[in-house]
């Protein structure tokens, strides 16, 4: 069977190593696609902001003047181990034949928009103004969306290829998260001589953890340590102690709340004990809920239902670059391309949605 034009993009740009803040050889490749195609295209300096060797990619595509613009997204970065990638197809879906990821996260919503972009350029059919970004370093923090130029950009709403699920997957719900990061320091003492004379920093860091609200709290939030680390020899009493943890929630009233349980959890076992605490929280992002009355939902809707596609509108737990496009006044959801696995060497999508994520571009673009 003949494989068309979408897949053997996707087979190509996965085979690109592009690891987080080594996107450079694959932006290069997209810039020569979408410049083929007839669009304009600029680089950005967020390589030097985040210590990468490339920058943001954008893309520009005139389109009728009474249409309103559409940004679309993805990123360009994949976890490791990413290098050396040989993607295989078996039975209709596409898996890495090695010991990789395959990169569908997010070469499947890359691929889909240059090949969207390509049919609609070389068909000549009616479009809207279409802005295009790729980010950098999404998978290190939303690194490159938070340092997008969107001075460059003019449109107001924004679709992010970016999500496990099938195609008519919508993410309208997401949440914001929360760095966390705390230091307790006791006293030092022999561990056999005079204990007594020490402040065991372990002691009182395992106790204010015991007291916390941690993993699934409720429906929308969750609270991790993901770090708890002290090193001595046996015999000293340990002095410090140092913690990293992280709070998501979709409720920003929840989010508040759930980071002050643990600093108080944190507070009260120093007091007890004698310790003292450096604590700090650092927002990663802010989360966005949007209504499915809203009109950015229904456009995508009407294009699924005019493809026969299923729809699903659904939340996550994980943040987006869409997560930072909405800080910065671009309404923007983040919807399904059909990779699965993701993050993993068992990664695979099915020939079906990144055809199906092609043709969803397309009516998006035209609508």
């Amino acid at each position: 069977m003949e494989t068309s034009r979408v897949v053997k993009t996707f087979l190509e740009y996965v085979q690109i190593s592009s690891e987080s803040r080594w996107e450079a050889a694959f932006s290069q490749r997209l810039a020569e696609d979408l410049q083929q195609i007839g669009l304009t295209v600029e680089t950005d300096d967020s390589a030097d902001k985040v210590k990468a060797n490339t920058g943001n990619l954008y893309a520009f595509l005139p389109g009728e003047a009474d249409l309103e613009p559409i940004l679309l997204c993805a990123h360009m970065d994949t976890v490791p181990p990413g290098q050396g990638i040989h993607p295989v197809i078996e039975d209709g879906i596409i898996r890495s034949a090695s010991d990789t990821i395959l990169g569908s996260d997010d070469k499947s919503g890359a691929a889909a928009i240059v090949e969207a972009l390509r049919e609609i350029v070389q068909q000549k059919l009616p479009h809207r103004p279409v802005e295009v970004v790729f980010t950098i370093c999404e998978e290190v923090g939303l690194l490159g969306a938070k340092y997008l130029d969107y001075s460059r950009l003019r449109a107001k709403k924004a679709v992010v290829f970016d999500n496990e699920g099938d195609v008519g997957t919508i993410v309208n719900q997401a949440p914001g998260h929360v760095e966390i990061s705390a230091t307790i320091t006791g006293r030092a003492a022999h561990a056999g001589v005079a204990p007594e004379e020490g402040i065991s920093a372990i002691q009182v860091a395992a106790e204010a953890v015991s007291q916390m609200q941690l993993l699934r709290i409720d429906a929308e939030t969750t609270a991790n340590i993901g770090t708890f680390f002290a090193a001595g020899p046996n015999n000293i009493v340990p002095e410090t102690v140092r913690l990293a943890a992280e709070v998501r929630s979709l409720d920003p009233q929840k989010l508040k709340r759930q980071c002050r349980q643990i600093a108080g959890a944190l507070q009260t076992a120093c007091q007890k004990y004698g310790a003292s605490l450096q604590y700090s929280e650092e927002p990663s992002y802010s989360g966005y809920q949007i209504a499915e009355t809203d009109p950015l939902i229904q456009q995508l809707k009407d294009c699924l239902r005019a493809l026969d596609y299923p729809v699903r509108l659904c939340a996550t737990g994980g943040g987006s670059d869409a997560n930072i496009l909405n800080q910065n006044g671009i309404q923007a959801v983040v919807v399904g391309t059909g990779m699965e696995k993701i993050h993993t060497v068992s990664e695979y999508i099915t020939l079906q949605n990144l055809e199906r994520t092609k043709a969803f571009t397309m009516a998006l673009i035209q609508k």
